[in-house]
């Protein structure tokens, strides 16, 4: 199967006429995009879009060989002329199949807004699946057969990619294309690392791509670090890392602290914020958890687990930790969790803070925490394919996978 976008970009397009932001300021080139149309084998049309037999012809392709355009979403913006010996656009009742003179099969599956998504089976067995903007599958089986190529909105709705990862519908061999894209998704290149992490790609408008191309997915990382200081984010890079699979285990090593208001409304804040599908587990033993194996970790963060780890020790006791015996302690737990690292199987991201730019501590168990913590980040570093250092929200790649 042959797929052409003829646009990537969300219904009003990127950038936006006439707005100042610096999503729509960075959209040039290979980053503009028109709204999402997608030209299947030269036959079948997905969504009408204003320009599109202009868009087609840049991309070396003609609409003429269209038997079948269909809308996947309701058309609110500016009526869209028809070219002339276009069909007419329709749209597919959920649950229906179409079959094509030229042998493709459309199904549409449901989703949670207004608007259709449509499975297309091509003659020799190759499987697309395209959603509208913002939307998701609703009322998925259980299990469903891996497509080969999957389009959708995966900056605006992850766990959409969630969802049908959960069901099988999305592998690690199927190609993940974003689409829609709007000027909320960052600017530049930071889009594309982004979608790497959740497993996805975007493609310039006119790219023709043969759906069930392998070598075009991108290789996930299976240990990440992400490190930062104070507010800059590192958590919230963590989770959006993860957020477009399901079943991710949060590993919480900070614990519940009694009586302290202003922890208790952070531990909510992030809860808050994790998918429904996700579950907690508040421990600081992650050697079994590692070694086990199960869907993805999050770790967060790694800073407090040396805190759990020097409080077991005697650590804060500047006479244990002169003779030896509470800095042995902690090397060894260290050590122990180092191995533990290496040898998983499991998609791992862990979170931790920077200290080495802080303030110089003013009390020895501070400086002695802040050096540990230091070697800590320095050898976890060290077992991980990426490493990312947050910086006022942005993800600096300190090991680029």
């Amino acid at each position: 199967m042959e797929l052409t976008l003829l646009g990537t970009g969300a219904p009003g397009g990127l950038p936006r006429p006439d707005c100042p932001c610096a999503a729509c300021a960075a959209a040039v080139g290979e980053e503009a995009r028109a709204a999402t149309a997608l030209l299947v084998d030269g036959t079948l049309l997905l969504d009408l879009t204003p320009g599109a037999a202009l868009a087609a012809a840049r991309a070396g392709q003609s609409l003429v060989g269209v038997r079948q355009v269909l809308l996947s979403h309701p058309q609110n913006g500016p009526a869209v002329e028809v070219p002339a010996g276009l069909p007419s656009p329709g749209r597919v009742p959920d649950g229906r199949d179409l079959t094509l003179i030229s042998g493709h099969r459309v199904r549409a599956v449901a989703v949670d807004v207004p608007g259709t998504a449509y499975a297309v089976t091509s003659p020799d067995g190759t499987r697309l699946l395209y959603l509208p903007p913002e939307a998701a599958p609703a009322g998925l089986p259980e299990e469903v057969e891996p497509y080969d190529m999957a389009v959708l909105d995966v900056v605006g709705r992850p766990d959409a990619l969630a969802r049908l990862r959960a069901v099988g519908a999305v592998t690690a061999v199927t190609d993940v294309l974003a689409v829609h894209l709007d000027h909320g998704v960052p600017p530049g290149a930071e889009l594309h690392r982004r979608l790497a992490a959740a497993g996805a790609r975007a493609v310039p408008d006119g790219e023709t791509l043969l759906v069930g191309e392998y070598h075009a997915v991108p290789d996930l990382p299976r240990r990440t670090l992400v490190l930062g200081g104070a507010r800059s984010g590192k958590s919230v890079e963590a989770e959006r890392r993860l957020e477009s699979f399901p079943d991710v285990v949060y590993v919480a090593t900070g614990g519940t602290r009694d009586g302290d208001a202003d922890w208790a409304e952070r531990v909510a804040h992030h809860r808050e914020r994790r998918p429904g599908s996700w579950r907690t587990r508040e421990t600081c033993d992650l050697v079994p958890l590692l070694a086990a194996d199960g869907p993805p970790l999050l770790i967060d963060c790694l800073a407090l687990w040396l805190t759990h780890t020097m409080d077991e020790a005697g650590a804060w006791d500047d006479g244990r930790w002169a003779d030896g015996e509470a800095r042995r302690e902690v090397r060894a737990r260290t050590s122990a969790l180092m191995e533990a690292v290496r040898a998983t199987r499991r998609t791992v991201v862990a979170v931790s803070n920077e200290v080495g730019s802080g303030v110089h501590p003013a009390t020895s168990s501070g400086r002695r925490f802040r050096d540990e913590l230091g070697r800590l980040n320095t050898e976890f570093a060290a077992e991980c394919e990426h490493v990312l250092l947050l910086v006022a929200g942005q993800a600096l790649p300190l090991r680029p996978h």
